[in-house]
């Protein structure tokens, strides 16, 4: 089956709003996930909820190329940020035409993380957005059961849950718990793979998620076999930061071996692993590298 793919922004993070949407327009992707929060002090920070300018530049790209906007992230949700915080990203998220956004619940007090969650999902309503509870290994909400206890208690219709293969393959989630779940919790994956040993360092495991992962195929998750349990006709965001690389040919070129590689892995005919040859880059001369990912 050939899916539909997003560049995820997490992949090109050097790169404006602008410029995704014009990579993964001469890339061959249909849609890109957009973040307009920062994470880590030092990553770029793409305020298009207040930057009036960059919006206009953003839409003006995605009008010219037809790429839509799958996904925006990231609500995180940690014990300082409730959701009304969020509710300019969410009016940006509407703007843009986005219909989900991701959010992560790192907070101890569960009781108040699902009251932000449900809250968030409220506000999120109107304006026709769902909300994609993402579980990041190292948080509080770090695996499917946690996030399906979530998605449960708040019961809202525009709640549901992304899975990521490197946090539900490092997590002790299970294929069987998650193929039981709910079809409509699911509207995309975020798509990517990493080696099978766990970094021994918090710093390790952090590293790997946001700097270095690993296209399909190529390292020790069963990425074939998550998304098999996952619906067969949602879209597939690439979230494959690899800076080592991107240092040495650019973000441009980075995006364009990431959605070779996942076509010939996931929507090729045959079961083979992605040759190293598929992997050899050639410098981009469109849009260079300059700035590291951070997740």
């Amino acid at each position: 089956m050939r899916h539909d793919y997003s560049l995820a922004h997490l992949t090109v993070l050097s790169l404006t709003p602008p410029q995704v949407v014009e990579v993964a327009g001469r890339a061959g992707y249909r849609y890109v996930g957009l973040r307009l929060t920062r994470v880590t002090p030092d990553e770029p920070l793409y305020d298009l909820a207040h930057d009036r300018a960059l919006m206009k530049e953003t839409k003006a790209r995605l009008a010219d190329t037809g790429i839509e906007v799958l996904d925006v992230e990231l609500f995180r949700m940690d014990p300082s940020l409730d959701a009304e915080s969020f509710i300019p990203v969410l009016e940006a998220t509407a703007e843009l035409g986005a219909k989900n956004i991701i959010a992560q619940l790192p907070d101890p007090d569960r009781n108040r993380a699902t009251e932000r969650f449900a809250k968030l999902c409220d506000l999120a309503k109107p304006l026709g957005i769902f909300v994609s509870l993402e579980f990041p290994h190292w948080t509080e909400t770090g695996n499917l059961a946690a996030a399906a206890k979530v998605v449960r208690a708040v019961k809202r219709r525009n709640a549901g849950i992304l899975v990521d293969m490197l946090h539900f393959g490092r997590s002790d989630s299970r294929l069987d718990a998650l193929a039981k779940l709910p079809r409509e919790w699911f509207r995309f994956a975020h798509v990517c793979d990493a080696a099978k040993e766990v970094p021994p360092t918090m710093a390790g495991i952090i590293r790997t998620a946001r700097d270095e992962r690993q296209f399909p195929g190529e390292g020790g998750i069963d990425v074939r076999g998550i998304l098999d349990c996952l619906p067969q006709d949602i879209p597939y965001a690439l979230e494959i930061p690899r800076v080592t690389l991107t240092k040495a040919v650019g973000p441009e070129e980075v995006a364009l071996l990431a959605l070779r590689v996942a076509r010939s892995y996931l929507d090729g005919a045959t079961g083979d692993r992605p040759s190293a040859a598929v992997h050899r880059p050639r410098v981009s001369r469109r849009i260079s590298a300059g700035v590291e990912s951070r997740a």
